[in-house]
């Protein structure tokens, strides 16, 4: 095996959560074929409350998703790692305050994907967005990512500012202060928080999180790793260069690796002068928090 030229990929999903395509081989052979440390497989988790049903396995489906992983690690080039990508709601604790804690994953990643009984970042609800009030949308967001913080049933929380997908930005004084209060409450749970590139794959085209929430991280201590948030092969390590180019930009040197819901942290690799500049055409240079 070649040495890894890109960090581990902790965000990928399988045919499980019912909109990914391809089979986990495929996932594993791109992660080797993209220079990769690690693949992290980290499908959504189910819900036995009946929460989002359409994009998630149910729970008699978790022993074949143990399955799937445990056949991607056989003659993997590379270390396959167990996770899972936990939403928080209102209503998810009484299940996954026990649940989590037994099962052998390496990563939680956090999530927050509704808003009160609003998808807010599924394409078939995204028209809500010109009706509402916008920093009001996000304060109820950012609320929600506190409080997933203040449980300390998650490792890291993924895709930071995800309402943005669609395009609808805060300005940077604004954002600074709603974020804020949740930045802290991520810090003071010893969280990292996940670089995303899946943004610059939408109408966001940025990486999640912005570079103005990015730097607001680094300031408090909080640790970073990637993910793709792939849904079909071909997209798993993708924009990685840019990802860690725009880490280095605000002051990072280092990335966090889970193992057995452990973490420990290893060098950044080094960017390209091809990367700082794909960096400056998305925009993505890094600002003071």
């Amino acid at each position: 095996m070649t040495e890894p030229r890109r960090p581990a990929d902790t965000h990928v999903h399988t045919r499980l959560c019912r909109h990914a395509t391809g089979e986990p081989a495929e996932y594993v052979l791109r992660a080797g074929q993209e220079g990769l440390a690690a693949l992290g497989f980290t499908d959504h988790v189910p819900a036995p409350d009946g929460y989002d049903p359409a994009c998630r396995m149910g729970l008699a489906e978790f022993p074949e998703y143990l399955a799937i992983l445990e056949g991607a690690r056989r003659d993997a080039p590379l270390p396959i790692l167990a996770g899972i990508e936990a939403d928080y709601y209102p209503g998810a604790l009484p299940f996954l305050t026990g649940w989590l804690r037994e099962q052998p994953f390496d990563m939680v990643l956090g999530s927050v994907h509704y808003i009160a009984d609003w998808a807010f970042d599924n394409p078939a609800e995204a028209a809500a967005w010109e009706s509402v009030e916008l920093p009001g949308a996000w304060r109820q967001y950012f609320g929600l990512v506190a409080a997933l913080a203040d449980t300390r049933l998650f490792d890291v929380m993924a895709h930071l500012d995800l309402p943005k997908l669609f395009g609808h930005r805060l300005p940077d004084p604004v954002m600074r202060e709603i974020a804020a209060p949740a930045l802290d409450r991520v810090a003071a749970a010893g969280m990292a928080v996940e670089l995303n590139t899946a943004g610059l794959r939408r109408a966001a085209r940025e990486i999640y999180p912005s570079p103005l929430l990015l730097a607001m991280a680094r300031k408090r201590g909080i640790p970073i790793l990637f993910g793709s948030d792939a849904h079909c092969p071909g997209d798993v390590g993708r924009d990685f260069d840019l990802a860690v180019a725009l880490a280095r930009d605000v002051g990072y040197t280092e990335y966090a690796v889970y193992s057995a819901r452990r973490r420990r942290m290893v060098p950044l690799p080094s960017t390209s002068p091809e990367a700082r500049h794909g960096l400056k055409a998305h925009g993505g240079e890094g600002e003071t928090g």
